[in-house]
């Protein structure tokens, strides 16, 4: 059965792929979930809660994505931007549209901008130095510097500072603000960045929580994994001492430390390029 060409799925259809994604979700966020009942916090990973502001509850929820019809789908009939008729339950792509579609647009052009850009490799990671440096007890993160302050002002002195990324450049200290190549500004983010750029991977899980429900929560959850690999290793690169999360640092101010980060660096620019392409078609797929 079909409306307006559209496939339509039973709910002995698309219940098992709801319930399939949500366990997945569940598994993803459930080390988060457990420490916030105990409230307790994690240095590393509360970063993709709290930063990008998305919910577990949200990420378990199971979107098939535009011009699917589900039968006998009360849940989502009541989440925003679905509409149901006689029944039968499906996103509303005008109405989100008319809600976000300046929001897509800017999406849109930023996604095809790094898109269309080579991955820049030579960054090694100094932004979190960056954010460290002369910072005395003004420090971001609740770890010890594994260099100790004098270390870690050391290494940012004595290594070029390229950073591309607004949202990481805007945490450098006053002190480290001008030793970086570049002044990202929010202004100039379409035109800067990268697709080697491990906050811009990152990033993809932003924008694909954004672009929900005109997405399918597969390609979020996609997302959110790789944001979550990437923050790990986003923060073995990092000044701190992050051994208490059973981590071994990527040491960047040596040789051996740089090519292992450069390594890493490719392989996520490679598997976000995948991403980021899927996130671009979507948004082709609804016009914008």
């Amino acid at each position: 059965m079909t409306i307006l060409g559209s496939p339509t799925l039973a709910r002995a259809e698309w219940q098992p792929l709801a319930d399939a994604h949500a366990q997945a979700a569940d598994a993803l966020t459930a080390g988060h979930r457990e420490r916030r009942a105990r409230g307790e916090s994690h240095a590393i990973e509360d970063f993709l809660f709290e930063y990008y502001a998305t919910r577990p509850a949200h990420l378990r929820r199971w979107h098939p994505g535009p011009g699917v019809v589900l039968e006998d789908a009360p849940e989502h009939a009541g989440w925003r931007f679905y509409r149901t008729d006689a029944g039968r339950t499906q996103v509303h792509v005008p109405a989100f549209m008319e809600a976000r579609g300046t929001a897509v647009d800017h999406i849109g052009r930023l996604l095809r901008a790094t898109a269309d850009r080579p991955a820049r490799l030579g960054c090694f990671g100094l932004h979190e130095w960056a954010m460290a440096y002369r910072a005395g007890d003004d420090i971001r993160h609740p770890l010890p510097l594994r260099l100790g302050q004098a270390g870690t002002d050391a290494v940012v002195e004595s290594h070029p500072i390229a950073c591309s990324h607004f949202d990481a450049f805007r945490f450098f200290t006053p002190d480290a603000v001008p030793l970086n190549r570049l002044q990202p500004t929010r202004e100039t983010q379409v035109a800067l960045e990268q697709p080697g750029c491990l906050h811009a991977t990152m990033d993809l899980y932003k924008w694909a929580a954004k672009l929900a429900p005109v997405i399918p929560s597969s390609l979020q959850l996609e997302a959110f994994a790789l944001a979550l690999e990437v923050r790990r290793v986003d923060m073995q690169a990092s000044p701190y001492d992050v051994s208490a999360y059973g981590l071994e640092a990527i040491a960047v101010e040596t040789a051996e430390g740089k090519r292992e980060y450069a390594t890493r660096q490719r392989d996520f620019a490679a598997r976000g390029a995948a991403l980021r392409a899927r996130l671009i078609e979507a948004i082709d797929t609804i016009g914008a």
